[in-house]
């Protein structure tokens, strides 16, 4: 199994990353985890497209996680010809998002079926809404859910994927909490969203301040990894971004508290397990 970050970056626009989402490439089966700005470009950068995708799973609703699905739900459409169904499924209100993703694209609906023959029906898009602790597979993947915390958001729920044996746990936004030492434990990958609180709390900004409340920090991170016995902690979402020079620091502030593998992601970071 592999695992590209295909987005490491946050609301704030960076040249360098891409919003948040992750791609899984279990032999044949390819699973995108949230659709951030650019996530098709980074797609064809990690050898995936979206007709390639046997399913999309959304943790939450925020619109740094959702915003490009509708990219990929247009891409997936043209490149298919019509012909097959991306398969979405995400906490209860993805239905609703995606509904209204799809009036949002009427009009294009409209000229592409009025310039090709071979659209004859909008994009199929076939929505699951998730509840914790839900089990299901995509191809030969098996995927569990949990509640995440992630308050005023709900619901949130992260992602544990199992492929001949490997585990990624992907939780998305969240605080430590139950939910997500269930979707770690004994993974041998659990990619986590991370800020600096120490460096969030020296720039003056409130509504910066706000995140404090409901992302995990680098140290929460990895007092959750070392607490469950996951194989390694690899950090995404990052906020402030770190430069390449900056990331020795954040791995030394995790290794304080985690004996096992650290990767600070970069766009198109690839993890084989």
């Amino acid at each position: 199994m592999d695992i590209v970050l295909t987005g490491t970056g946050s609301p704030i626009p960076d040249a360098n990353r891409a919003g948040p989402s992750t791609l899984i490439k279990a032999g044949d089966t390819h699973i995108l985890v949230d659709a951030g700005r650019g996530v098709v470009m980074r797609m064809a950068g990690a050898g995936s497209l979206p007709p390639l995708l046997a399913g999309v799973l959304i943790t939450h609703l925020h619109s740094d996680h959702v915003c490009a699905l509708n990219d990929v739900m247009t891409t997936h459409w043209v490149m298919t010809q019509g012909s097959a169904t991306l398969r979405v499924y995400g906490p209860g209100g993805t239905a609703t998002f995606v509904e209204r993703q799809l009036h949002a694209l009427e009009a294009d609906v409209g000229y592409r079926i009025a310039h090709h023959d071979e659209l004859t029906e909008g994009p199929r898009v076939e929505v699951t809404e998730l509840e914790p602790g839900d089990s299901f597979s995509i191809g030969d993947v098996d995927i569990t859910t949990a509640a995440t915390e992630h308050s005023p958001v709900r619901p949130t729920i992260g992602f544990r994927l199992t492929h001949e044996g490997s585990t990624a746990a992907l939780v998305g936004d969240t605080l430590p909490c139950d939910g997500v030492d269930e979707l770690a434990r004994n993974a041998d990958a659990y990619v986590q969203t991370v800020i600096r609180p120490d460096i969030v709390r020296a720039i003056p900004n409130e509504m910066l301040q706000d995140i404090l409340d409901y992302h995990s920090g680098v140290v929460d991170a990895a007092e959750t990894a070392e607490r469950v016995g996951a194989r390694r902690l690899v950090l995404t979402h990052l906020v402030p971004p770190p430069t390449p020079e900056q990331y020795p620091e954040w791995e030394a502030m995790a290794a304080e508290h985690y004996d096992g593998e650290i990767v600070v992601g970069d766009d198109l970071t690839t993890i084989t397990i």
